[in-house]
């Protein structure tokens, strides 16, 4: 049975990625990002993966726990790496799963960036994306590969990729990873892969049920720990707002304005409130806009390019952006709504206050948030003290389409005094209203007139002779030689 057992503490620990026995290359390429001093997480992990033991991490968010993992898995690798164009030399020997889109793509571009000085082939397949670029870059051969687990089903079941030789597994966020809604294309995604292989759990918050689910997955793992489980970081202030339902956007909109904060993260729960919410803030006159699952990948990847660029204050998103983004330097988020798990709580604000910068949590709470606060409070063993917001009357800015409109006159024969200056003549045509006061009178039925639906009298009612109705059509008179009646 596979135990969990911690790291001996008398080992000494690198301070200095120049400290690590890593290849020049990748040193070079880590000296360009502007890494110097080693995180505690990668200080420890580090030296354990270069041993190739089996590890799970557990660290917060934004304590750089991907090159935690992809620097040893690069030196290890660099023995096999070929120059040859040939995709038999480039077969995927290390494979990184991520649950979501955008942590896959941000897991790529940092790998990507680690390689760039070495042979080894980089590449990135996740879901909302166009297959076919995809599937080429798998046929010239991929050294490590970052999927998300449905779009790398579908490329196995299309046998584009073979996962035969795989030394490397890395499960990115397990928590979500061997959560139930994965489990089940994880599993299948492990049958394809070898028995004997390294494999790497790294997240930010590990559940006792997770810790024995990932066992089974690991072969006598070592657990490394830097921080208290579900610990939220030390260096993001965390304020908790006690507001009524119905004042949630305005203090959102004053407090935006009244902390310094050209750039937030504004975390919902659902994507139709994400929508509302967007459409709400930009009439209130904050550059907003909306991430969710209902956009499709291109919008996405568009939008999240402009938040970084600064043209967009308040990025309203769901959870599917609770993960994975690394935005730097960003000062702050906003809990709208109060996440229904408390991990989501942690993963939410940890897209703050990341590599050792200060960062500000807000989260407006209501009255029907008190039991999810309380289960908050638990995980990260934290009492919020209650705020309050003193309201004030919102200024929105004045746009055109908000501009007196004069009323529009509609045609009418005689109008009311009472319409007052809607009774004035038309300013473009000219036209002023008649006159003549045949027009004004109120209709008044004739007396001596017969309803339309009661038939006239016919000239021959008096002779006693029956009366026929107009809309009865008379039959045509046929003569008998053409088989009709004659006249009798």
């Amino acid at each position: 049975m596979n135990t969990t057992t911690p790291p001996t503490d008398d080992i000494p620990q690198p301070e200095r990625f120049s400290d690590l026995a890593l290849d020049a290359r990748i040193l070079r390429a880590v000296s360009d990002m502007g890494y110097e001093k080693l995180t505690p997480i990668q200080a420890k992990a580090i030296p354990l993966l270069l041993d190739g033991r089996d590890i799970m991490g557990a660290a917060q968010t934004g304590t750089g726990k991907t090159a935690a993992f992809s620097l040893p898995i690069l030196q290890q690798l660099l023995p096999l790496a070929s120059t040859s164009v040939s995709p038999a030399r480039h077969p995927v020997r290390a494979l990184m799963l991520a649950p979501t889109r955008e942590l896959a793509d941000q897991v790529y571009t940092n790998l990507k960036a680690y390689a760039k000085h070495t042979p080894l082939r980089c590449a990135c397949v996740f879901g909302g994306m166009d297959m076919a670029p995809q599937k080429a870059e798998l046929r010239n051969g991929v050294d490590l590969l970052v999927a998300t687990p449905g779009r790398l089903l579908d490329h196995l079941e299309a046998k584009t990729v073979n996962l035969g030789q795989v030394q490397f597994v890395v499960l990115d966020e397990a928590d979500r990873m061997l959560d139930i809604g994965f489990l089940p294309d994880l599993q299948r995604i492990l049958g394809f892969l070898p028995k004997q292989r390294t494999t790497l759990l790294f997240s930010a918050t590990f559940s006792p049920e997770i810790k024995r689910l990932a066992q089974s997955y690991l072969q006598n793992p070592l657990l490394v720990e830097v921080a208290r489980p579900n610990a939220t970081a030390t260096n993001v202030e965390q304020r908790v707002y006690q507001v009524e339902e119905d004042d949630k956007r305005a203090t959102l909109v004053q407090l935006l304005r009244d902390n310094p904060l050209p750039q937030v993260i504004v975390f919902v729960n659902s994507r139709l409130g994400a929508g509302r919410l967007t459409r709400a803030l930009e009439r209130d006159g904050i550059k907003a806009a909306a991430m969710h699952g209902d956009k499709s990948q291109a919008e996405r990847l568009t939008t999240l390019e402009a938040f970084k660029r600064g043209d967009i204050q308040a990025l309203v998103a769901t959870d599917v952006a609770a993960r994975g983004l690394d935005i730097a330097e960003l000062p702050g988020v906003v809990n709208y709504d109060v996440p229904f798990s408390a991990e989501d709580y942690v993963h939410r604000i940890g897209r703050t206050g990341r590599a050792g910068a200060s960062g500000l949590a807000i989260t407006l709470a209501t009255a029907r948030d008190a039991r999810a606060l309380a289960d908050i409070e638990k995980l990260i063993k934290r009492q919020f003290e209650k705020l309050t917001v003193q309201l004030q009357p919102i200024s929105r800015p004045r746009r055109e389409a908000d501009a007196p409109r004069s009323p529009r006159l509609m045609p009418s024969r005689g109008m009311p005094e009472s319409m007052g200056a809607a009774a004035a003549p038309y300013p473009r045509m000219g036209r002023t209203p008649r006159q003549d006061p045949w027009f004004d009178k109120p209709y008044e039925p004739d007396p001596k007139a017969q309803p339309a639906w009661e038939p006239a009298e016919s000239a021959n009612a008096g002779n006693g002779q029956r009366s026929i109705s107009p809309s009865i059509r008379p039959r045509r008179k046929i003569a008998a030689l053409l088989g009709g009646h004659g006249a009798k």
